[in-house]
């Protein structure tokens, strides 16, 4: 998790992968997150830690997943900052966070970036082309609204659901299109 707003997706990412039967998470969380998990939710940065099986300091670039040999399915960093997409892209390995996703770009292991910043300038878009180049899942935590969204956590689980589909992960987080659908409206 990086600074990024919107730490109620890491969060919720995690409460759902937690779910699910054989997936070890490990959590990475910058300083900044631990701030916006204060200031944008009512969770406590330690809940927010023990929802994760292994939690690791961002400092600690000689933990397990900062080696190609430690196996994972891949990482999802949710919300990325602009600041950890550009350390990512760059290779600029100064963090746990971004040494992981390095490790996973050059294993060929998935690496989804839930990018948080809006409105985007060119060097924000070509960072994301950049990364997107190198094998990342660039997906702004944009929401849709064909599954008739009522609360935050529908547009939150929405984009949860997304990116465990991804991964090919079982989930009934949102609707899909056309499931049990409204009734068809004549134009």
């Amino acid at each position: 998790m990086s600074g990024a707003s919107g730490a109620i997706y890491g969060i919720r990412m995690m409460e759902a992968l937690g779910a699910v039967d054989d997936v070890e998470i490990h959590l990475i969380m910058s300083p900044a997150a631990g701030q916006t998990i204060v200031d944008e939710t009512d969770w406590k940065v330690s809940k927010v830690k023990a929802l994760a099986h292994v939690v690791h300091s961002h400092k600690d670039i000689g933990a397990s997943l900062s080696s190609g040999s430690f196996r994972t399915a891949g990482m999802v960093v949710a919300p990325c900052s602009v600041k950890t997409l550009s350390g990512i892209v760059n290779s600029y390995d100064e963090n746990l966070i971004v040494r992981a996703a390095d490790v996973c770009l050059k294993e060929k292991r998935r690496v989804v970036l839930l990018v948080r910043e809006t409105p985007l300038h060119l060097g924000h878009l070509e960072l994301m082309a950049r990364a997107a180049q190198f094998g990342a899942v660039v997906m702004p935590p944009v929401p849709a609204f064909y599954h008739r969204p009522k609360t935050i956590d529908d547009i939150v689980n929405q984009t949860v659901g997304k990116t465990l589909d991804l991964f090919d992960i079982p989930h009934d987080l949102f609707r899909r299109w056309k499931e049990t659908a409204p009734a068809e409206v004549e134009v």
